[in-house]
């Protein structure tokens, strides 16, 4: 088979390093040097002979224009997580599967969350603050990891990664999630509950939520707002789905309350962002998902969903043109 790289140039070296890239020579031909979308606007033709685009950020639409110039293409092997930005109805048309790596996104970023849901748990950011501010040995009330909460708002697959992760702990999980059902929610050791109800209940709360349209602006000010004292809220979702003004308006005058901002809209922030300044924002720039060589994790997928495409083997991690409706 004929295959070729077509993303940008820095995920290239992230997602495919050297032992993916050997690896994927030993199943594939890779006919031409890696190309990006400026490489291929400029020169399309190099496309010509591809059944596989081996493929991840940085990759071009999959536009009408583009499929025209690769008659051949057969499988796209995307190794990032959202594919939202790159198909087209023309792709979907062409019947040609495409695979994701977003579960192995998913990842690094319940790694990122589990990390920070424990230290809120101890207060650590608010006694943190209280050190800074008042050169004071004082401790500030703490849930602990005994009997507190954990909110997830988002049972999608990094909410599902999350619960098996904190039930290895003395903790209680609740979660908000339309599209699971109580009876679902138990079978996974977690209680439903509505939204409102989890921001008043949890010690920490870890958003999930895909950014959609009918998701922007979902959690609002009034939900910080009636959060517990010395509680926690985390965002490695996306920055939409917070109504960031509200938000930074309680966290102003709530300096007990941390919020741990790892996405933000737009992004990066605007200089003058609040975002930057505030003692209890922990803002970090979009570090959660895979960076550097945890993509490689990503690549390590692409290669088996291509040993599987060989040997003529149900793809595991196909991306249908429904459900990316409903990803983020």
């Amino acid at each position: 088979m004929k295959a070729i790289y077509l993303l940008g140039a820095d995920p290239y070296r992230w997602i495919y390093g050297e032992p993916e890239r050997q690896r994927i020579a030993e199943l594939v031909d890779v006919y031409a040097p890696a190309q990006t979308a400026d490489s291929v606007a400029a020169d399309p033709s190099v496309l010509g002979q591809a059944e596989v685009f081996l493929s991840g950020w940085g990759c071009p639409r999959l536009s009408a224009e583009l499929l025209a110039a690769a008659p051949n293409l057969k499988l796209v092997l995307y190794g990032a997580g959202t594919i939202k930005n790159i198909v087209t109805d023309e792709f979907w048309e062409r019947g040609i599967p495409i695979v994701s790596a977003w579960q192995g996104n998913a990842v690094p970023v319940s790694e990122f969350t589990l990390a920070h849901i424990l230290l809120a748990l101890k207060s650590t950011w608010q006694h943190v603050n209280v050190l800074r501010s008042e050169k004071a040995w004082r401790r500030v009330p703490t849930a602990g990891g005994y009997e507190s909460t954990i909110g997830l708002v988002s049972l999608g697959a990094i909410g599902k990664i999350m619960v098996q992760r904190l039930r290895t702990f003395d903790v209680k999980i609740i979660a908000y999630d339309p599209f699971v059902t109580a009876e679902q929610g138990a079978a996974l050791g977690v209680e439903m509950v509505a939204l409102d109800e989890l921001f008043r209940r949890a010690d920490v709360v870890s958003l999930h939520t895909p950014w959609l349209k009918e998701t922007e602006g979902l959690i609002t000010g009034a939900h910080i707002a009636s959060m517990k004292p010395y509680s926690t809220f985390i965002n490695t979702s996306r920055g939409a789905v917070v109504c960031e003004a509200e938000m930074l308006e309680v966290l102003k005058d709530r300096p007990d309350l941390v919020a741990v901002i790892d996405v933000t809209y737009p992004e990066p922030p605007a200089v003058d962002s609040p975002l930057y300044t505030l003692p209890n924002v922990l803002l970090t720039p979009h570090i959660a998902g895979a960076i550097h060589n945890e993509c490689r994790r990503m690549g390590q997928m692409m290669i088996a969903e291509l040993e599987r495409f060989r040997m003529c083997q149900p793809l595991k991690w196909a991306v249908t043109r429904e459900q990316v409706a409903i990803m983020a």
